[in-house]
Protein backbone atom coordinates (compact mmCIF):
# COMPACT_ATOMS: atom_id res chain seq x y z
CA UNK A 1 0.00 0.00 0.00
CA UNK A 2 1.54 3.40 -1.00
CA UNK A 3 1.89 6.16 1.48
CA UNK A 4 -0.94 8.81 1.16
CA UNK A 5 0.55 12.23 0.43
CA UNK A 6 -2.69 14.11 0.69
CA UNK A 7 -6.03 12.98 2.46
CA UNK A 8 -9.21 14.31 2.06
CA UNK A 9 -12.45 14.36 4.49
CA UNK A 10 -15.72 15.85 4.49
CA UNK A 11 -14.65 18.29 2.30
CA UNK A 12 -17.72 21.16 1.24
CA UNK A 13 -17.65 24.34 -0.09
CA UNK A 14 -20.67 26.55 -1.46
CA UNK A 15 -21.06 30.01 -2.86
CA UNK A 16 -24.06 31.27 -1.79
CA UNK A 17 -26.82 28.91 -2.08
CA UNK A 18 -24.77 27.08 -5.02
CA UNK A 19 -23.16 23.76 -3.26
CA UNK A 20 -20.18 22.82 -4.64
CA UNK A 21 -18.31 20.52 -3.21
CA UNK A 22 -20.25 17.84 -1.42
CA UNK A 23 -18.26 15.55 1.38
CA UNK A 24 -15.67 14.95 -0.89
CA UNK A 25 -13.46 12.16 0.51
CA UNK A 26 -10.18 11.79 -1.61
CA UNK A 27 -6.58 10.14 -1.23
CA UNK A 28 -3.81 10.94 -3.25
CA UNK A 29 -1.33 8.58 -2.86
CA UNK A 30 2.58 9.14 -3.16
CA UNK A 31 3.79 7.75 -6.75
CA UNK A 32 0.55 7.32 -8.21
CA UNK A 33 -1.06 9.65 -10.78
CA UNK A 34 -4.80 10.37 -10.20
CA UNK A 35 -7.12 11.30 -13.33
CA UNK A 36 -9.61 13.53 -12.33
CA UNK A 37 -12.88 13.71 -14.72
CA UNK A 38 -15.62 15.76 -14.34
CA UNK A 39 -18.23 17.78 -17.03
CA UNK A 40 -18.36 21.68 -16.45
CA UNK A 41 -20.04 22.84 -13.33
CA UNK A 42 -18.60 18.88 -11.95
CA UNK A 43 -16.51 20.98 -8.78
CA UNK A 44 -13.25 19.94 -10.60
CA UNK A 45 -11.93 23.69 -10.35
CA UNK A 46 -13.02 24.23 -6.96
CA UNK A 47 -11.62 21.33 -5.44
CA UNK A 48 -8.30 22.38 -7.38
CA UNK A 49 -8.54 26.18 -5.90
CA UNK A 50 -8.72 24.88 -2.23
CA UNK A 51 -5.93 22.43 -2.56
CA UNK A 52 -3.80 25.25 -3.56
CA UNK A 53 -5.02 27.99 -1.18
CA UNK A 54 -7.29 29.92 -3.55
CA UNK A 55 -10.60 28.86 -1.70
CA UNK A 56 -11.02 28.24 1.77
CA UNK A 57 -13.15 24.70 2.67
CA UNK A 58 -16.51 25.51 4.44
CA UNK A 59 -16.35 22.13 6.53
CA UNK A 60 -14.07 19.11 6.42
CA UNK A 61 -10.23 19.05 6.24
CA UNK A 62 -7.15 18.25 4.37
CA UNK A 63 -3.85 16.26 5.64
CA UNK A 64 -0.65 16.67 4.05
CA UNK A 65 2.13 14.30 4.63
CA UNK A 66 0.12 13.40 7.61
CA UNK A 67 -0.55 16.47 9.09
CA UNK A 68 -3.09 19.38 8.89
CA UNK A 69 -3.11 21.84 5.89
CA UNK A 70 -5.56 24.61 5.42
CA UNK A 71 -3.28 26.84 3.41
CA UNK A 72 -4.29 30.60 3.44
CA UNK A 73 -2.84 31.36 -0.13
CA UNK A 74 -1.78 29.99 -3.28
CA UNK A 75 2.18 31.16 -1.91
CA UNK A 76 1.64 29.22 1.39
CA UNK A 77 0.32 25.99 -0.18
CA UNK A 78 3.47 26.11 -2.74
CA UNK A 79 5.87 26.51 -0.09
CA UNK A 80 4.49 23.50 1.76
CA UNK A 81 4.40 21.30 -1.49
CA UNK A 82 1.19 21.76 -3.39
CA UNK A 83 1.98 23.36 -6.50
CA UNK A 84 -0.45 23.48 -9.15
CA UNK A 85 -0.14 24.22 -13.04
CA UNK A 86 -3.28 25.79 -14.17
CA UNK A 87 -4.82 25.06 -17.41
CA UNK A 88 -4.53 29.42 -18.07
CA UNK A 89 -1.10 29.45 -19.39
CA UNK A 90 -0.65 32.70 -17.96
CA UNK A 91 -0.80 31.66 -14.57
CA UNK A 92 2.12 30.05 -14.77
CA UNK A 93 4.21 32.36 -16.10
CA UNK A 94 5.13 35.87 -16.40
CA UNK A 95 5.15 37.01 -20.13
CA UNK A 96 7.21 40.19 -20.12
CA UNK A 97 10.06 38.00 -18.22
CA UNK A 98 12.85 36.01 -20.07
CA UNK A 99 12.30 32.32 -20.03
CA UNK A 100 15.44 32.38 -17.14
CA UNK A 101 13.57 34.53 -14.81
CA UNK A 102 10.68 32.47 -15.27
CA UNK A 103 12.51 29.39 -14.71
CA UNK A 104 14.41 30.89 -11.12
CA UNK A 105 12.01 33.20 -10.07
CA UNK A 106 11.12 31.29 -6.82
CA UNK A 107 14.35 31.42 -5.66
CA UNK A 108 14.66 35.24 -6.67
CA UNK A 109 12.06 35.62 -3.72
CA UNK A 110 13.42 32.95 -1.01
CA UNK A 111 15.33 34.29 2.08
CA UNK A 112 18.70 35.48 2.17
CA UNK A 113 19.18 35.85 -1.55
CA UNK A 114 20.05 39.59 -1.05
CA UNK A 115 19.82 42.93 -3.15
CA UNK A 116 21.75 41.40 -5.72
CA UNK A 117 21.33 38.62 -8.81
CA UNK A 118 24.12 36.80 -9.80
CA UNK A 119 22.62 36.57 -13.91
CA UNK A 120 25.74 34.02 -14.81
CA UNK A 121 24.38 31.78 -12.20
CA UNK A 122 21.02 32.41 -12.97
CA UNK A 123 20.82 31.05 -16.32
CA UNK A 124 23.03 28.63 -15.31
CA UNK A 125 20.52 27.09 -12.68
CA UNK A 126 17.65 28.18 -15.48
CA UNK A 127 19.68 25.84 -18.40
CA UNK A 128 19.44 22.89 -15.97
CA UNK A 129 15.89 23.26 -15.00
CA UNK A 130 15.29 23.52 -19.18
CA UNK A 131 17.17 20.55 -19.52
CA UNK A 132 15.67 18.69 -17.26
CA UNK A 133 12.12 19.13 -19.17
CA UNK A 134 13.86 19.03 -22.45
CA UNK A 135 13.63 22.16 -23.44
CA UNK A 136 15.82 23.37 -26.17
CA UNK A 137 14.95 27.62 -26.39
CA UNK A 138 17.27 30.07 -25.38
CA UNK A 139 16.81 30.89 -21.79
CA UNK A 140 17.37 34.33 -22.78
CA UNK A 141 14.05 34.50 -24.73
CA UNK A 142 11.14 36.94 -23.43
CA UNK A 143 8.10 34.59 -22.89
CA UNK A 144 5.88 36.57 -24.07
CA UNK A 145 7.51 35.27 -27.66
CA UNK A 146 7.23 32.02 -27.51
CA UNK A 147 4.21 30.19 -29.14
CA UNK A 148 1.45 28.75 -26.47
CA UNK A 149 3.16 25.32 -26.42
CA UNK A 150 6.67 26.48 -25.13
CA UNK A 151 4.78 28.41 -22.46
CA UNK A 152 3.05 25.84 -21.40
CA UNK A 153 5.84 23.77 -20.92
CA UNK A 154 7.15 26.76 -18.96
CA UNK A 155 4.85 26.65 -16.51
CA UNK A 156 4.73 23.05 -16.04
CA UNK A 157 9.03 23.19 -15.90
CA UNK A 158 8.55 26.06 -12.82
CA UNK A 159 6.23 24.24 -11.50
CA UNK A 160 8.91 20.74 -11.01
CA UNK A 161 11.73 23.35 -9.85
CA UNK A 162 9.21 23.92 -6.26
CA UNK A 163 9.98 19.77 -6.00
CA UNK A 164 6.53 19.17 -5.25
CA UNK A 165 4.84 16.39 -2.76
CA UNK A 166 1.61 17.08 -4.74
CA UNK A 167 1.32 18.32 -8.17
CA UNK A 168 -1.81 19.55 -9.52
CA UNK A 169 -1.97 19.39 -13.35
CA UNK A 170 -5.08 20.83 -15.07
CA UNK A 171 -5.66 20.17 -18.56
CA UNK A 172 -1.60 20.16 -19.22
CA UNK A 173 -1.63 19.00 -23.04
CA UNK A 174 -4.06 21.15 -23.63
CA UNK A 175 -1.97 23.21 -26.04
CA UNK A 176 0.65 20.78 -26.20
CA UNK A 177 1.86 19.02 -29.45
CA UNK A 178 1.66 15.13 -29.27
CA UNK A 179 5.84 15.16 -29.08
CA UNK A 180 5.58 17.94 -26.40
CA UNK A 181 2.98 16.17 -24.46
CA UNK A 182 5.15 12.73 -24.51
CA UNK A 183 7.77 15.44 -23.14
CA UNK A 184 5.65 15.42 -20.23
CA UNK A 185 4.44 12.13 -19.93
CA UNK A 186 8.19 11.51 -19.44
CA UNK A 187 8.53 13.14 -17.04
CA UNK A 188 5.56 12.23 -15.14
CA UNK A 189 7.02 9.14 -14.96
CA UNK A 190 9.65 10.08 -13.39
CA UNK A 191 8.20 12.31 -10.78
CA UNK A 192 6.29 8.92 -10.14
CA UNK A 193 9.06 6.73 -9.45
CA UNK A 194 10.29 9.95 -7.13
CA UNK A 195 7.20 9.30 -5.37
CA UNK A 196 5.32 12.53 -5.98
CA UNK A 197 1.31 12.01 -5.88
CA UNK A 198 0.16 13.77 -9.32
CA UNK A 199 -3.36 14.66 -9.74
CA UNK A 200 -4.08 14.94 -13.26
CA UNK A 201 -7.41 16.50 -14.36
CA UNK A 202 -8.08 15.47 -18.45
CA UNK A 203 -10.79 13.99 -20.49
CA UNK A 204 -8.41 13.05 -22.91
CA UNK A 205 -8.34 9.47 -23.30
CA UNK A 206 -4.93 8.59 -24.89
CA UNK A 207 -3.34 10.97 -21.73
CA UNK A 208 -5.44 8.73 -19.27
CA UNK A 209 -4.44 5.73 -21.04
CA UNK A 210 -0.99 7.08 -21.29
CA UNK A 211 -0.52 8.24 -17.52
CA UNK A 212 -3.48 7.47 -15.22
CA UNK A 213 -3.05 4.88 -12.12
CA UNK A 214 -6.33 5.29 -11.38
CA UNK A 215 -9.87 7.50 -12.22
CA UNK A 216 -11.68 9.30 -10.19
CA UNK A 217 -15.27 10.43 -11.47
CA UNK A 218 -17.24 13.54 -10.44
CA UNK A 219 -20.71 14.85 -10.75
CA UNK A 220 -23.06 17.49 -8.55
CA UNK A 221 -20.01 18.42 -6.83
CA UNK A 222 -19.70 15.01 -5.41
CA UNK A 223 -17.35 11.80 -6.72
CA UNK A 224 -19.42 9.63 -8.44
CA UNK A 225 -17.22 7.06 -8.92
CA UNK A 226 -13.26 5.60 -8.75
CA UNK A 227 -11.91 3.25 -11.32
CA UNK A 228 -8.65 1.62 -10.48
CA UNK A 229 -8.53 -1.99 -11.01
CA UNK A 230 -7.02 -3.15 -14.50
CA UNK A 231 -7.43 -2.84 -17.21
CA UNK A 232 -8.95 1.41 -16.33
CA UNK A 233 -12.95 1.25 -17.18
CA UNK A 234 -12.64 4.69 -19.51
CA UNK A 235 -16.34 4.16 -20.45
CA UNK A 236 -17.71 3.39 -16.95
CA UNK A 237 -15.68 6.19 -15.82
CA UNK A 238 -17.23 8.92 -18.02
CA UNK A 239 -20.94 7.21 -17.59
CA UNK A 240 -19.93 8.28 -13.65
CA UNK A 241 -19.45 11.42 -14.92
CA UNK A 242 -22.28 12.16 -16.93
CA UNK A 243 -24.91 10.11 -14.89
CA UNK A 244 -26.08 8.12 -17.89
CA UNK A 245 -24.99 6.00 -20.63
CA UNK A 246 -22.79 8.34 -22.82
CA UNK A 247 -24.80 7.02 -25.95
CA UNK A 248 -27.66 8.00 -24.20
CA UNK A 249 -28.71 11.53 -25.82
CA UNK A 250 -32.01 12.58 -26.90
CA UNK A 251 -31.35 13.04 -30.32
CA UNK A 252 -33.26 11.70 -33.56
CA UNK A 253 -30.79 12.44 -36.25
CA UNK A 254 -31.78 13.94 -39.52
CA UNK A 255 -29.56 13.28 -42.77
CA UNK A 256 -30.06 16.68 -43.93
CA UNK A 257 -31.50 18.12 -47.45
CA UNK A 258 -29.62 19.93 -50.03
CA UNK A 259 -25.60 19.66 -50.58
CA UNK A 260 -24.48 22.92 -48.51
CA UNK A 261 -20.67 22.58 -48.59
CA UNK A 262 -18.73 19.81 -49.92
CA UNK A 263 -14.96 19.25 -49.84
CA UNK A 264 -13.20 17.50 -52.13
CA UNK A 265 -9.65 15.86 -51.68
CA UNK A 266 -8.77 18.92 -49.26
CA UNK A 267 -5.37 18.41 -47.93
CA UNK A 268 -5.28 20.70 -44.42
CA UNK A 269 -0.78 20.38 -44.14
CA UNK A 270 1.00 19.62 -47.07
CA UNK A 271 2.08 15.88 -45.60
CA UNK A 272 -1.48 15.08 -44.78
CA UNK A 273 -4.16 12.41 -46.44
CA UNK A 274 -6.86 13.84 -48.37
CA UNK A 275 -10.50 14.79 -46.67
CA UNK A 276 -13.64 14.13 -48.34
CA UNK A 277 -16.50 15.20 -46.83
CA UNK A 278 -20.28 16.36 -47.45
CA UNK A 279 -22.50 18.43 -45.23
CA UNK A 280 -26.11 18.76 -45.62
CA UNK A 281 -29.17 21.73 -44.96
CA UNK A 282 -30.62 21.19 -41.65
CA UNK A 283 -27.84 18.85 -39.95
CA UNK A 284 -25.55 19.43 -37.47
CA UNK A 285 -22.12 17.89 -38.00
CA UNK A 286 -20.00 17.24 -35.10
CA UNK A 287 -15.99 16.47 -35.85
CA UNK A 288 -14.33 15.23 -32.90
CA UNK A 289 -10.05 14.19 -32.40
CA UNK A 290 -7.77 14.93 -29.98
CA UNK A 291 -5.41 17.69 -30.02
CA UNK A 292 -3.38 18.17 -32.99
CA UNK A 293 -6.01 16.04 -35.41
CA UNK A 294 -6.60 18.85 -37.71
CA UNK A 295 -10.14 20.04 -36.10
CA UNK A 296 -9.18 23.77 -35.80
CA UNK A 297 -7.25 23.90 -39.12
CA UNK A 298 -10.39 22.52 -40.96
CA UNK A 299 -12.71 25.24 -39.51
CA UNK A 300 -10.26 27.87 -40.13
CA UNK A 301 -10.02 27.16 -43.80
CA UNK A 302 -13.74 26.93 -44.62
CA UNK A 303 -13.76 30.61 -42.49
CA UNK A 304 -10.83 31.45 -44.31
CA UNK A 305 -8.47 31.91 -42.02
CA UNK A 306 -5.78 29.58 -43.16
CA UNK A 307 -5.17 28.16 -46.80
CA UNK A 308 -5.35 24.76 -47.33
CA UNK A 309 -2.62 22.28 -49.03
CA UNK A 310 -4.73 21.51 -52.06
CA UNK A 311 -8.19 19.89 -53.15
CA UNK A 312 -11.59 22.19 -53.62
CA UNK A 313 -14.28 23.49 -51.58
CA UNK A 314 -18.03 24.07 -53.01
CA UNK A 315 -20.41 26.40 -51.02
CA UNK A 316 -24.37 25.48 -53.09
CA UNK A 317 -22.49 24.27 -55.83
CA UNK A 318 -20.30 26.87 -56.60
CA UNK A 319 -16.85 26.90 -56.09
CA UNK A 320 -15.47 28.62 -52.67
CA UNK A 321 -12.46 29.80 -51.29
CA UNK A 322 -12.44 32.75 -49.12
CA UNK A 323 -9.47 35.11 -48.96
CA UNK A 324 -10.06 35.95 -45.44
CA UNK A 325 -12.85 35.86 -42.57
CA UNK A 326 -14.84 39.12 -44.36
CA UNK A 327 -14.79 37.34 -47.45
CA UNK A 328 -16.68 34.34 -45.48
CA UNK A 329 -19.06 35.83 -43.92
CA UNK A 330 -19.90 37.59 -47.15
CA UNK A 331 -20.74 34.65 -48.27
CA UNK A 332 -22.54 33.36 -45.35
CA UNK A 333 -20.06 31.15 -43.63
CA UNK A 334 -19.91 32.11 -39.82
CA UNK A 335 -17.80 30.95 -37.82
CA UNK A 336 -17.44 31.73 -33.73
CA UNK A 337 -13.81 30.88 -32.47
CA UNK A 338 -12.53 28.48 -29.17
CA UNK A 339 -10.77 31.23 -27.35
CA UNK A 340 -13.15 33.34 -26.50
CA UNK A 341 -11.18 35.71 -24.52
CA UNK A 342 -8.97 36.07 -27.49
CA UNK A 343 -10.44 35.72 -30.36
CA UNK A 344 -14.59 36.88 -29.35
CA UNK A 345 -15.09 39.18 -26.48
CA UNK A 346 -14.06 42.83 -26.20
CA UNK A 347 -13.78 43.22 -22.88
CA UNK A 348 -14.45 47.22 -23.14
CA UNK A 349 -17.92 46.74 -24.98
CA UNK A 350 -20.90 45.63 -23.15
CA UNK A 351 -23.17 42.42 -24.27
CA UNK A 352 -25.60 44.41 -27.06
CA UNK A 353 -21.85 45.37 -28.39
CA UNK A 354 -20.02 42.59 -28.47
CA UNK A 355 -23.41 40.38 -29.96
CA UNK A 356 -23.84 42.86 -32.98
CA UNK A 357 -20.48 42.99 -33.63
CA UNK A 358 -19.67 41.43 -37.01
CA UNK A 359 -22.72 42.87 -38.52
CA UNK A 360 -22.73 46.89 -37.87
CA UNK A 361 -24.05 47.39 -41.14
CA UNK A 362 -26.73 45.89 -40.23
CA UNK A 363 -28.27 47.81 -37.79
CA UNK A 364 -26.71 51.56 -39.63
CA UNK A 365 -28.36 53.68 -41.93
CA UNK A 366 -26.34 56.10 -43.88
CA UNK A 367 -23.25 55.36 -41.91
CA UNK A 368 -25.45 55.78 -38.58
CA UNK A 369 -25.40 53.15 -36.28
CA UNK A 370 -29.03 52.06 -35.04
CA UNK A 371 -28.70 51.94 -30.93
CA UNK A 372 -32.00 51.39 -31.00
CA UNK A 373 -32.02 48.17 -33.76
CA UNK A 374 -28.67 47.18 -32.29
CA UNK A 375 -30.52 46.61 -28.76
CA UNK A 376 -33.45 45.21 -29.95
CA UNK A 377 -31.57 42.61 -31.40
CA UNK A 378 -29.67 42.14 -28.52
CA UNK A 379 -32.63 41.62 -26.34
CA UNK A 380 -34.38 39.20 -28.83
CA UNK A 381 -31.26 36.67 -28.78
CA UNK A 382 -30.95 37.23 -25.30
CA UNK A 383 -33.73 35.93 -24.43
CA UNK A 384 -34.20 32.79 -27.27
CA UNK A 385 -30.49 31.40 -26.63
CA UNK A 386 -31.00 32.38 -22.15
CA UNK A 387 -28.00 34.74 -21.49
CA UNK A 388 -28.72 35.73 -17.83
CA UNK A 389 -28.03 39.35 -17.07
CA UNK A 390 -30.00 42.53 -16.29
CA UNK A 391 -30.08 44.44 -19.21
CA UNK A 392 -27.92 44.36 -22.51
CA UNK A 393 -26.05 47.53 -21.20
CA UNK A 394 -24.60 44.71 -18.77
CA UNK A 395 -20.37 44.94 -19.19
CA UNK A 396 -19.58 41.61 -20.70
CA UNK A 397 -17.11 40.94 -18.10
CA UNK A 398 -20.02 40.65 -15.48
CA UNK A 399 -21.37 37.14 -17.31
CA UNK A 400 -20.15 33.86 -15.94
CA UNK A 401 -18.09 32.49 -18.83
CA UNK A 402 -21.29 30.24 -20.02
CA UNK A 403 -23.15 33.58 -19.91
CA UNK A 404 -20.08 35.03 -21.95
CA UNK A 405 -20.27 31.94 -24.53
CA UNK A 406 -23.64 32.50 -25.02
CA UNK A 407 -23.10 36.19 -26.46
CA UNK A 408 -20.53 34.73 -28.51
CA UNK A 409 -22.30 31.97 -29.92
CA UNK A 410 -25.35 34.50 -30.11
CA UNK A 411 -23.65 36.89 -31.88
CA UNK A 412 -23.70 34.05 -35.04
CA UNK A 413 -27.08 33.46 -34.76
CA UNK A 414 -28.11 37.07 -35.45
CA UNK A 415 -28.12 37.07 -38.74
CA UNK A 416 -28.83 33.64 -41.39
CA UNK A 417 -25.83 31.83 -42.22
CA UNK A 418 -25.35 29.19 -44.95
CA UNK A 419 -22.45 27.29 -42.74
CA UNK A 420 -21.97 27.90 -39.15
CA UNK A 421 -18.42 26.64 -37.64
CA UNK A 422 -18.72 26.10 -33.76
CA UNK A 423 -14.61 25.47 -32.51
CA UNK A 424 -15.23 24.33 -28.59
CA UNK A 425 -18.83 25.97 -27.98
CA UNK A 426 -18.88 24.37 -24.79
CA UNK A 427 -15.10 25.32 -23.91
CA UNK A 428 -15.51 26.76 -20.22
CA UNK A 429 -19.44 26.38 -19.81
CA UNK A 430 -21.16 24.49 -17.20
CA UNK A 431 -23.57 21.65 -18.17
CA UNK A 432 -26.79 23.52 -18.07
CA UNK A 433 -25.50 26.34 -20.44
CA UNK A 434 -24.20 23.50 -22.85
CA UNK A 435 -27.91 21.71 -23.01
CA UNK A 436 -29.08 25.16 -23.29
CA UNK A 437 -26.53 26.00 -26.44
CA UNK A 438 -27.28 22.60 -27.99
CA UNK A 439 -30.56 23.01 -27.75
CA UNK A 440 -30.56 26.07 -29.19
CA UNK A 441 -28.26 25.21 -32.42
CA UNK A 442 -30.35 22.32 -33.09
CA UNK A 443 -33.43 24.05 -32.98
CA UNK A 444 -32.14 26.79 -35.71
CA UNK A 445 -30.60 24.23 -37.72
CA UNK A 446 -32.95 24.35 -40.87
CA UNK A 447 -31.89 27.16 -43.60
CA UNK A 448 -27.71 25.90 -42.80
CA UNK A 449 -25.21 22.84 -42.07
CA UNK A 450 -23.76 23.76 -38.52
CA UNK A 451 -20.14 22.17 -38.34
CA UNK A 452 -19.38 21.72 -34.60
CA UNK A 453 -15.79 21.44 -33.36
CA UNK A 454 -14.89 19.21 -30.28
CA UNK A 455 -12.55 17.71 -28.31
CA UNK A 456 -14.78 15.59 -25.80
CA UNK A 457 -16.90 12.87 -27.04
CA UNK A 458 -19.71 13.10 -24.64
CA UNK A 459 -20.19 17.01 -26.23
CA UNK A 460 -20.11 15.45 -29.68
CA UNK A 461 -22.91 13.22 -29.07
CA UNK A 462 -24.91 15.53 -27.42
CA UNK A 463 -25.46 17.70 -30.22
CA UNK A 464 -25.04 16.15 -33.62
CA UNK A 465 -26.28 14.28 -36.04
CA UNK A 466 -23.39 12.42 -37.63
CA UNK A 467 -20.50 12.07 -35.74
CA UNK A 468 -17.07 12.42 -37.14
CA UNK A 469 -13.63 11.43 -36.33
CA UNK A 470 -10.71 13.31 -37.13
CA UNK A 471 -6.85 11.43 -37.21
CA UNK A 472 -3.76 13.47 -38.32
CA UNK A 473 -5.48 15.41 -40.02
CA UNK A 474 -7.54 13.29 -41.81
CA UNK A 475 -11.31 10.95 -41.72
CA UNK A 476 -10.54 7.66 -39.07
CA UNK A 477 -14.51 7.34 -39.50
CA UNK A 478 -18.01 8.56 -39.41
CA UNK A 479 -21.08 7.25 -37.16
CA UNK A 480 -24.43 8.16 -37.29
CA UNK A 481 -25.69 9.35 -34.40
CA UNK A 482 -27.83 6.40 -33.31
CA UNK A 483 -26.76 3.26 -31.31
CA UNK A 484 -22.86 4.19 -31.87
CA UNK A 485 -21.13 1.85 -31.34
CA UNK A 486 -18.34 3.52 -28.80
CA UNK A 487 -15.65 1.32 -28.52
CA UNK A 488 -14.97 1.91 -32.51
CA UNK A 489 -15.38 5.50 -32.07
CA UNK A 490 -12.73 6.18 -29.34
CA UNK A 491 -10.48 3.74 -30.79
CA UNK A 492 -10.91 5.89 -34.17
CA UNK A 493 -10.60 9.30 -32.30
CA UNK A 494 -7.26 7.62 -30.29
CA UNK A 495 -5.85 6.51 -33.45
CA UNK A 496 -3.64 3.05 -34.81
CA UNK A 497 -2.65 1.65 -32.15
CA UNK A 498 -3.97 3.40 -29.03
CA UNK A 499 -7.42 1.61 -28.70
CA UNK A 500 -8.25 1.70 -24.93
CA UNK A 501 -9.54 -1.15 -23.01
CA UNK A 502 -13.38 0.02 -22.31
CA UNK A 503 -16.01 -1.94 -20.89
CA UNK A 504 -19.50 -1.25 -20.29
Amino acid sequence: MQNVTCKLRGLEKSFGQNHVLKGIDLDLRAGEVTALMGANGAGKSTLVKVLCGYHFADAGNIELGGHPFAPIDAADAISKGVVTVHQSIDDGVIPDLDVATNLTLDRLTEPGVGLFVNDRKLRQQARQVAESMGLTMDVRTRVADLDVADRQMIAIARAMARSPKLLILDEPTSSLSASEAERLFTLIDRLRAEGVAILYISHRMSDIRRVADRIVSMRDGAISGIFESEPLDYVGAVNAMLGHQMTEVDIDPVSGGEVVLNIDNLKLFEDSREINFTAREGEVVAFTGLLGSGKTRLAEIIFGLAAPEGGRLQLDGQDYLPKEAADAVSKGVFMSPKDRSVNAVVQDFDIANNMTLPFLKAFSRFSFLSDRAQRKASDEMIGKIGVVCQTNSDGIDTLSGGNQQKVMIGRWLLKASRVLLLDEPFQGVDIGARRDIGRYIRRTANGRTTLVFVAEIDEALEIADRIVVLNEAAIAGEYLNKNVDLNSLVADVSGPGERLALAG
